[in-house]
């Protein structure tokens, strides 16, 4: 039986639990708006449009323009504008032809691929082995495994290989300005994708009634997904913090099971827990000294 004093332990931890999981629930759910505006707006289209506004937004919250970077930086810069662009845009051609779920998953084994690149103790080979086989699953090996269409499962391995390009810069590029990095490396990403979607966007994105939808997806996939991810970040222990994150893929799978009816086999939910399973395990078992993880590590501006 629960005490006062019991609760009152429990909330601070509670809460931020909650605020992290809101924010996954928002950066899914955007996704599954975007996805259901592809027959209209297509994916360039989309990724050009939740971009674009995305920017819009970040900037006026962080005020990129106050920042200096030193020339040691404007490389890091370079490639983590360059790195999250191409992450959006591989991001959303994948998901034309692959569940939302499934995507994410694969999007997945980037930053965990990174994460198990030191791996010494025999404890981590076992992550490694459940992201193996996750992946096995999931990409249409053989004779058809997981009926997966393959350009779009590969689309969605090369946005998690932007994904851990993006890390890498941007612990450099955002040593000394933080979150405030992502809007100046939206910024970046903005000034070559946006051109480039809009170039190979639908017909329908000319209509001004898709603004607002745009706008709402923009707002579920950067403004309220990053403020509620900071707001947790300095509440949660870094293990934890990195072991909720790993739940994103199945918060993708049930997001696209909703408000897309998007149903996976057996097998790729078993592929999903895998790949869960290794994220999460790898995040508990690291060793003390490289359990610290920065703000840029964690958000994953898809």
């Amino acid at each position: 039986m629960s005490t006062p004093q019991t609760n009152a332990k429990m909330a601070p931890v509670l809460f931020p639990i909650a605020v992290l999981l809101i924010a996954m629930l928002s950066l899914q759910g955007g996704a599954s708006l975007a996805k259901s505006l592809f027959p209209t707006v297509g994916a360039p289209g989309i990724t050009a449009l939740r971009l674009g506004l995305g920017t819009l937004i970040l900037c006026v919250i962080f005020k990129p323009w106050r920042l200096r970077f030193t020339r040691a930086q404007r490389k890091p810069l370079l490639m983590y504008g360059l790195a999250l662009g191409c992450m959006n845009y591989l991001f959303y051609l994948s998901i034309r032809t692959v569940p939302l779920g499934v995507a994410v998953g694969l999007e997945f084994l980037g930053p965990l691929t990174l994460a198990l690149a030191g791996a010494r103790r025999p404890l981590d080979f076992l992550w490694v082995l459940l992201a193996v086989t996750g992946l096995w699953f999931l990409l249409p090996i053989g004779d058809g495994i997981s009926h997966i269409d393959p350009l779009g499962a590969l689309l969605a391995v090369g946005a998690g290989a932007c994904w851990a390009v993006y890390i890498l810069a941007g612990q450099r590029a955002g040593a000394e300005h933080g979150p405030a990095t992502v809007a100046m490396g939206s910024l970046i990403a903005s000034v070559i994708f946006v051109p480039l979607g809009l170039t190979f966007a639908a017909p329908g994105i000319w209509h001004w009634e898709i603004l607002p939808l745009a706008l709402i997806i923009a707002l579920l996939s950067s403004a309220i997904p990053y403020s509620l991810e900071m707001m947790a970040l300095t509440r949660l222990p870094a293990r934890i913090f990195g072991t909720l994150m790993s739940l994103e893929p199945a918060m993708a799978a049930l997001s696209g099971m909703l408000f897309l009816g998007e149903l996976l086999t057996l097998k790729q939910w078993i592929a999903l827990l895998a790949i869960i399973a290794a994220s999460a395990g790898s995040t508990l078992t690291m060793k003390q000294k490289s359990a610290k993880i920065s703000e840029v590590d964690i958000n994953n501006p898809q």
